[in-house]
């Protein structure tokens, strides 16, 4: 995982608040994203008031690929870190998801699903991240399936509710991630890596 320095949390927090300060995700102007035949990325970067201080677009015919348990790459240049969220330690056991291994692999395959049929990713990041080869971002994915599903969910939200990833603490043992602390009550309930009892102790 990328940056447990106090540095790197100092900017995460400084993202949280810039991305509260800009509000809720506007479902509808993410939708307008949508390019036929294409994954399309737009990175939003916030000043500290929470305004807009540059926009990037990206798309792809063959969308974005997972190259960590919290990283996706956009290009050759950049890569989209998911801020405040790990995989659990060590190996786990799932028998209901049939998977045995190590945690690892277990949150990439979960990063790989989001990733795996998106028409839109919108991203939030904070302005000193655009020049950044690995820029720490909150990320929304939009679905569309005509007659079954027309969503937008922040990637981390979903991620740590379904328990392939939990939230990263910070060296106090806070949390670095207070907004999903909703999203780890459900993921606890059993799902994912909750389903081992060993990583309760964790």
């Amino acid at each position: 995982m990328r940056g447990c320095s106090v540095a790197g949390l100092s900017l995460a927090l400084a993202l949280s608040v810039a991305a509260r300060a800009a509000g809720p995700v506007n479902a509808d102007y993410v939708r307008s994203l949508a390019a036929p035949g294409k994954t399309v990325l737009v990175v939003e970067y916030y000043d500290g008031k929470g305004g807009v201080a540059e926009r990037k677009g990206f798309a792809s015919a063959t969308g974005f690929k997972a190259i960590s348990t919290t990283d996706f790459k956009v290009d050759a240049d950049v890569t989209i870190h998911l801020y405040g969220i790990e995989a659990c330690h060590g190996d786990m056991v799932n028998r209901q998801e049939d998977f045995a291994g190590p945690c690892d692999a277990f949150a990439r395959r979960g990063l790989e699903t989001r990733l795996k049929s998106p028409k839109v990713i919108f991203c939030r990041a904070f302005v000193s991240e655009i020049r950044a080869p690995v820029q720490d971002a909150t990320c929304y994915g939009y679905y569309h399936y005509p007659g079954s599903l027309d969503s937008v969910d922040m990637f981390e939200e979903q991620l740590v509710s379904v328990g392939t990833h939990r939230i990263a603490k910070k060296p106090d043992g806070s949390p670095s991630r207070p907004d999903l602390a909703e999203a780890e009550r459900i993921g606890r309930g059993g799902f994912g890596m909750w389903a081992d009892p060993r990583i309760k102790s964790q």
